[in-house]
């Protein structure tokens, strides 16, 4: 291509998007992103686990996230249905929120280099190029495509369509209350931990994170809530996503849409299945989001001058808490994999062979710590490996924790 340095077109312009624009640039690749949404990335209150994984990450891209970047979360508690504490675990991490990060990276990329509204129809590799062909009419060349475009990623779809996300059996109903809310109710040694309520076959956890605009003042910050459901594909699912007009919507619905009833069944549930303290809590959230859990697994992550990241390539499920992390561990051995190599595609498939196989311990281990919230069991085997998994100590041990990335 022209110009003095290679360029790379970078499809999403989430996490895994902005991670691999920074890693490239770093390699002395000039990036653009482009992203589908015609509005900006922002608003999403979602809580993020760190990991000294994730510092690590931005330390090398020269980002400091200082004393404002998240909540400091002390340690894990487990509470029984009558509210009494049955188990405890130290573990101290910062939980920070998806729109600390975004600031952080997008601020280090700059507006210059970010298009909104750029919804990909079809990529066509091309006089030694790729050329990615936009919605609006118009196109982009490159010398490389990174498909960083998530979940429902258009790249994939186009190289890669046998690659489907799985639905793991289970949803996951989200929301955030403010701390002047949520305190009152849990308790502030609640709220401050990483906690959580284990009825049969579920899992309910929550966790303090900045409250609006990144305010970490203790009154101020917000508590984020993820309840795990099991739900049945055929019977109960078609249900959840159907809104108050009898709209079904595919794979997810937006949060102001979820019928009245679907959201007052869940309240309901939560007060037959959860401690008081969550109980309560739940009432108290002004707009639940439900999330249907999928994973998926790629087979391969180059295609020519293509390449996938993030959860374009591999969907892990929560639990593990380090999509951030998958991202931006792709992210750089990407870049690095090109700037020791001139031939793109023979760098695209050495970055492949590096990442395919630890893509694939992320899905292997968010599986097994998900393996347990189903209501039925196919055999005793099956069963025996839920209850390890779901033990009150081993729950604390293992959400959202890295370890066993060492272990391999």
């Amino acid at each position: 291509m022209k110009g003095d340095a290679p360029n790379a077109v970078i499809i999403g312009g989430s996490m895994s998007g902005l991670f691999a624009a920074l890693y490239l640039r770093r390699r002395g690749w000039r990036v653009d992103i482009y992203e589908r949404s015609p509005v900006p990335l922002t608003g999403r209150g979602a809580g993020i686990m760190t990991h000294p994984e994730m510092r690590a990450a931005l330390e090398n891209l020269g980002l400091e996230g200082g004393r404002d970047f998240g909540v400091p979360v002390a340690g894990r508690v487990v509470l029984e249905i009558g509210g009494a504490e049955i188990g405890r675990h130290d573990r101290a991490q910062i939980a920070t929120s998806w729109n600390r990060l975004f600031e952080m990276l997008g601020g280090a990329l700059g507006a210059a280099a970010y298009r909104l509204g750029k919804d990909l129809v079809r990529l066509s590799h091309e006089q030694g190029g790729v050329v990615a062909h936009f919605a609006d009419g118009t196109s982009a060349v490159g010398d490389l495509v990174v498909g960083a475009d998530g979940f429902r990623s258009a790249v994939r779809a186009q190289m890669f369509p046998e690659a489907q996300p799985q639905y793991a059996g289970y949803v996951a109903w989200r929301g955030l209350i403010g701390e002047d809310a949520a305190a009152p109710v849990l308790g502030q040694a609640i709220f401050e931990r990483l906690s959580f309520a284990l009825p049969p076959g579920e899992q309910f956890l929550g966790y303090p994170v900045a409250g609006p605009g990144n305010d970490l003042r203790p009154g101020h910050r917000s508590w984020n809530i993820v309840w795990y459901r099991p739900a049945d594909e055929a019977r109960e699912m078609p249900r959840l996503l159907t809104d108050e007009r009898g709209t079904r919507h595919e794979l997810s619905i937006p949060p102001p849409l979820i019928a009245r009833q679907v959201a007052a069944e869940m309240r309901a549930a939560a007060d037959r299945l959860l401690p008081p303290q969550f109980r309560a809590v739940m009432h108290l959230v002004p707009q639940p989001f439900l999330q249907p859990i999928y994973d998926l697994e790629s087979t391969s992550m180059a295609f020519g001058r293509v390449a996938l990241v993030g959860d374009a390539a591999f969907v892990v499920r929560p639990h593990v808490g380090a999509g951030v992390v998958k991202a931006a561990q792709d992210a750089a051995a990407l870049a690095a994999a090109l700037a020791g190599n001139a031939d793109v595609e023979a760098a695209l498939r050495a970055y492949e062979a590096l990442r395919i196989a630890v893509g694939r311990r992320f899905v292997a281990q968010a599986r097994r710590l998900g393996s347990y919230l189903k209501y039925q069991f196919a055999s005793e085997e099956e069963l025996a490996r839920a209850a390890f998994h779901a033990a009150p100590q081993r729950v604390m041990t293992e959400t959202a924790v890295l370890d066993f990335l060492e272990a391999g």
